[in-house]
């Protein structure tokens, strides 16, 4: 009987919030997508992050995010629209972020993205909040049948609940992520199977060209 894959799952609020300040070094996400399907026999990686729409025209009821044809709202609207400086700064940030999704899907990563939802607080901050643990968690059961165990890149504590059920249910469950970042119960689900992200570097740094 043929062996049933492993998948993985990233949380990449999670495992890259605060971007390359506060990693310290930059990811190159083609060899992290090479080391884990080496090291880990990983078949599917799934990605879960946020994208900011910026008003292009779309419905996760009724549509499938093109991240092509955001790319080009966004440039359009930079070059049509009178933009003050703030705007600019922030849709040229949109712009690479677009470009960089773009580029994971080539790698071979399967995105789920969710729309950046913007909160003015009370003393007038702005806050953005795209938490896609439900929709992580929703596909983690939803592939349930299709693999072996699962490598889960989060130490978000959130996550217990469904990964406790994983290996209570015979699914082999490998955790990596950032030590400083992760819940002690995570931490403890995975024994012998946590491994801190942050000791990859070596094999994962992006180099440059």
């Amino acid at each position: 009987m043929t062996r049933k894959p492993f998948y993985a799952f990233i949380d990449a609020s999670n495992l890259f919030y605060g971007g390359e300040k506060s990693l310290g070094w930059k990811v190159d996400y083609k060899k992290l997508i090479q080391y884990i399907k080496r090291q880990y026999k990983v078949t599917k990686v799934y990605y879960y992050g946020g994208v900011e729409l910026e008003g292009f025209g779309y419905s996760p009821l009724t549509d499938k995010l093109d991240l092509k044809e955001l790319l080009s709202f966004l440039k359009r609207k930079l070059r049509k629209q009178k933009l003050n400086k703030t705007q600019i700064t922030t849709t040229l940030k949109n712009i690479q972020r677009v470009k960089f999704y773009l580029k994971l899907k080539e790698f071979g990563y399967k995105l789920n993205l969710k729309p950046v939802k913007i909160f003015k607080e009370p003393d007038g901050r702005i806050t953005k909040k795209a938490n896609c643990d439900v929709d992580m968690t929703f596909e983690i059961m939803r592939f349930y049948k299709e693999y072996s165990g699962v490598l889960v890149l989060t130490g978000d504590g959130d996550f217990l609940a469904v990964l406790k059920y994983l290996k209570e249910t015979g699914k082999t469950v490998k955790i990596l992520a950032r030590g400083e970042r992760t819940a002690r119960e995570i931490r403890q689900l995975a024994g012998g199977d946590f491994r801190d992200f942050v000791r990859l570097r070596p094999k994962i740094e992006y180099l440059g060209k």
